[in-house]
């Protein structure tokens, strides 16, 4: 995402002729919402002598950057105005940030549902410890029409990881912090998606994809390094 231009010129606009020049790219665009900006910071228009609002060619600039960063890349306004204000003190990386897995690898699944006894069987669990591993949320079996209980490939994979903590000498309650803390996570994420899913058509339904895969998997290799490295100096002790 390219940081705004600013462009250097002494005349000066009213709301108005603000949004004459938006409209053309933005056609919702509207005095309230200029006004909203304004209010949260992320455009300060001087003022004229009798009050009204006067725009510099930079202050359109900044609306249009904006109006772009919401529209294209779906970005809050907090995570906007951060980025102006980074760029304003010189501390924005010129650095470009990595991509995660195209949505079709990470969310890939061939739709096969095993048994309770499968699941048991391939994980090495015991009837008493899938039976709390359900009860605490960690796996979430569906219950066909018919009454069997099937579960999913990520049952199963969710089944084996417990099972190696539980060898460790854990017990299930102490899994409980890490179904709460992937709950968090699947909460936080989907709020970077939730104005896409809000209109329901396949370009959103794929940019929302593109951007769940990648924030998940940046979010498992953040929490992946910080645990190592805190491992790393416990044993360093």
């Amino acid at each position: 995402m390219a940081q705004p231009t600013p462009l250097h010129s002494s005349r000066t606009h009213s709301i108005g002729e603000v949004i004459n020049l938006l409209r053309p790219e933005f056609p919702d665009v509207t005095v309230s919402k200029v006004r909203f900006l304004e209010g949260k910071g992320l455009v300060n228009p001087q003022r004229s002598a009798s009050g009204y609002r006067m725009f510099t060619e930079e202050d359109i600039h900044r609306v249009e950057y904006v109006l772009r960063e919401q529209r294209d890349h779906y970005l809050p306004l907090k995570v906007i105005k951060s980025k102006l204000t980074a760029w304003e003190h010189g501390e924005e990386s010129p650095v470009t940030a990595a991509t995660g897995p195209p949505p079709e690898a990470y969310f890939a699944s061939s739709g096969v549902t095993l048994t309770v006894e499968e699941v048991m069987r391939s994980a090495g669990l015991s009837k008493k410890q899938l039976e709390g591993l359900i009860q605490a949320g960690i796996l979430g079996p569906e219950k066909l029409p018919d009454g069997t209980v099937v579960f999913s490939e990520d049952d199963l994979a969710a089944a084996k990881a417990a099972h190696r903590l539980l060898n460790r000498g854990l017990d299930i309650r102490h899994l409980r912090p890490v179904r709460l803390s992937s709950e968090r996570e699947v909460e936080l994420l989907g709020q970077l998606v939730a104005p896409l899913l809000r209109h329901r058509n396949p370009e959103n339904r794929r940019r929302s994809a593109e951007i769940l895969a990648d924030t998940a998997q940046a979010a498992v290799q953040l929490q992946e390094s910080m645990v190592r490295g805190r491992l790393r100096r416990l044993l360093e002790r």
